[in-house]
């Protein structure tokens, strides 16, 4: 399972409320929340991200609130992979239980570049800079994490299991 796309770089403590603003939690619609997503520090983003974009950034990226809608809004934005020094431990299991994949690396975090191209192996952990030719390894998944993001989240993880008997895990 891997990730390829055009880099969007944060810095640290990146809250919830500011990858999806209060004002906009009266709707459930995932395309109208990543229609606002990180528009207070960027205001270009929603319009130009694009499928399998990759985000990177710092220190306790997703803290604040434990909002679902934070994850759901880069995940509809189109965004294949968060890449981040650490995480804040709410926002890491609500983005693995709607199946966007996310990864510690500060090694990449300090190398990666707004607008870089980046690579991401989610079975080896490895995330290659394909603009600068650098390799950075992060912890990669294991097998159920994998699982769960290849089908879209828990609930889907869940009912493949139970039906299937675990065969996609």
């Amino acid at each position: 399972m891997n990730a390829q796309g055009k880099v969007w770089k944060y810095g640290d403590n990146v809250d919830t409320d500011v990858i999806i603003p209060a004002r906009h939690l009266n709707s459930a619609d995932h395309q109208e929340l990543a229609s606002h997503c990180m528009e207070d520090i960027d205001a270009s983003f929603a319009q130009n991200v694009r499928p399998g974009d990759i985000m990177v950034a710092g220190y306790n990226f997703g803290c604040g609130s434990s909002r679902e809608h934070a994850p759901i809004a880069i995940k509809a934005s189109g965004v294949s992979c968060v890449i981040a020094r650490s995480f804040a431990r709410i926002f890491y299991r609500n983005s693995i239980n709607i199946g966007l994949a996310i990864l510690e690396c500060a090694e990449a975090c300090d190398h990666i570049e707004a607008g870089d191209e980046v690579r991401v192996d989610f079975d080896t952990g490895v995330i290659e800079n394909l603009t600068k030719s650098e390799r950075y390894t992060a912890q990669p998944f294991p097998p159920f994490i994998q699982g769960i993001i290849r089908l879209g989240g828990l609930l889907p993880f869940l009912k493949d299991q139970s039906s299937e008997g675990g065969a996609n895990a």
